[in-house]
């Protein structure tokens, strides 16, 4: 297997036509059968149906694309890193960052891109955690900020905040009190769920608390917009942040309680894959999130406890 069948392999894959990914690839329909049989051949494995109007990836053939993709990627980003270094920072990055990180971050981090690196191409991809680990996973971003992720030897972590969660609902719900609630008292509440997809373990770390939490949840759901608006409507609480909410909380439309007994809290993580090169592209764009999630934090605006020992968080 080389970088060329690869590359060829991928057009066609992406294309779903022979003569469609000859166009994309410039060359000769003739020279990318001959590529594609030599793949295969090399591969024990045949890789596409051949059917009447264009080609359908076996499972063999799905797995190698979620392969070809990640390493065409790095090659080229290694081409870009090496020819541009001791330049100017270009090239393209793409983060994957969790609501609350949008949220904190998003605009600052996009207007510092814009200002001081104008020819850095910048992509951000806003998920719940679960999800956006999945971007991660499969090179659909570079690097990720999300919360509790799972320990793998394919990731590299680094934890950087801690988040105490509290109660939110409206005062009749909740209580209107500001007295902490403890946990055996919220779960008999009607709770409504952040619904975290492929990593429960999103929301806080203990699993054990977090079953019991799901299995008194009257609803999941797996939007921000949807939970704030159903709080709003008087529907039930939920556990989330002070950032999560801040403003409905700021003008009094909801009320929020401190959770005790035990306490809960969640730790925001970045990731990158262990297997693929920074670029420097790579390096500026992680430095700058770190510098503006410690902004963030020293301005009050983020609530939580740093982990890293260090006044940028990441020097």
């Amino acid at each position: 297997m080389d970088f060329r069948q690869l590359r060829y392999f991928t057009a066609i894959y992406e294309q779903g036509t022979l003569s469609g990914a000859a166009s994309q690839a410039r060359v000769a329909v003739s020279a990318l059968s001959h590529s594609l049989a030599n793949l295969e051949s090399g591969l024990s494995s045949k890789l596409f149906y051949r059917k009447p109007r264009g080609m359908q990836p076996t499972a063999a053939g799905e797995r190698l694309y979620v392969h070809a993709r990640s390493i065409l990627k790095a090659v080229s980003a290694a081409e870009r890193d090496i020819r541009e270094s001791g330049g100017e920072v270009t090239g393209e990055i793409s983060a994957g960052l969790a609501h609350s990180a949008v949220r904190a971050i998003g605009v600052p981090l996009m207007k510092k891109v814009l200002e001081s690196y104008p020819e850095l191409q910048l992509s951000l991809t806003e998920s719940l955690s679960g999800p956006t680990l999945t971007h991660l996973t499969s090179a659909d971003v570079d690097l990720a900020l999300v919360f509790n992720p799972p320990a793998d030897p394919l990731l590299k972590i680094l934890p950087v905040l801690e988040e105490k969660l509290i109660c939110v609902g409206l005062p009749e719900i909740i209580g209107d009190t500001d007295d902490p609630i403890s946990f055996d008292e919220m779960i008999e509440l009607p709770i409504i769920l952040l619904r975290q997809g492929p990593s429960t373990r999103a929301l806080f770390d203990d699993v054990g608390t977090m079953k019991k939490l799901e299995a008194k949840a009257r609803l999941q759901l797996n939007s921000i917009y949807a939970i704030t608006g159903s709080l709003l409507a008087g529907l039930g609480c939920t556990v989330g942040t002070n950032l999560i909410m801040h403003e409905q909380l700021e003008n009094g439309f909801l009320h929020f309680r401190h959770i005790i007994e035990p306490e809960l809290s969640r730790t925001l993580c970045m990731c990158e894959m262990a297997d693929r090169p920074a670029t420097f592209a790579f390096e500026t764009v992680r430095t700058l999130i770190l510098e503006l999630i410690d902004d963030a934090h020293t301005s009050g605006q983020w609530g939580a406890t740093t982990l890293v020992n260090s006044p940028k968080l990441a020097s």
